[in-house]
């Protein structure tokens, strides 16, 4: 299917002649999978978003619920606490994902419950304190 469709040819007879040579050349019965069922079709009920499901499965995508993906986030935060450099660096970072927890409570989106409240902020900067303490001279 290389070539281009002749002028004055109608389409419906260029690809009918092109599909009639391919089958005489045996081109059809060489494809991978050829004869086999599609495993897409067989294993799974229709979804009517199976080619965005299949797309984004392929180019590594996911797409959470906003609750989900603010709880993901949460937890990204309280894990890079430690790593922060200053106090002032920990309590500007949980400000803001308390900022964001406060709004879904008070305007849940659709999805599952959020499941989280505010953080102590004055808690989690005495345990960044902690840590420091604890941590040997020569760590970063």
């Amino acid at each position: 299917m290389t070539e281009r469709k002749p002028p004055g040819v109608s389409f419906e007879s260029w690809v009918d002649r092109q599909i009639r040579q391919a089958e005489a050349a045996e081109d059809f019965s060489r494809l991978p999978g050829a004869g086999k069922p599609l495993p897409e079709v067989t294993d799974t009920p229709y979804d009517e978003l199976w080619w965005i499901k299949r797309k984004m499965a392929r180019e590594g995508l996911s797409v959470l619920p906003p609750t989900l993906a603010l709880r993901k986030e949460a937890e990204d935060v309280i894990a890079a606490v430690p790593a922060l450099p200053s106090e002032r660096a920990v309590r500007r970072t949980i400000e803001d994902i308390n900022a964001k927890i406060r709004e879904v409570m008070f305007k849940p989106p659709p999805g599952p419950p959020l499941g989280l409240k505010p953080y102590d902020v004055e808690k989690i900067v005495q345990e960044w304190h902690a840590a420091r303490e604890t941590r040997p001279p020569d760590a970063p």
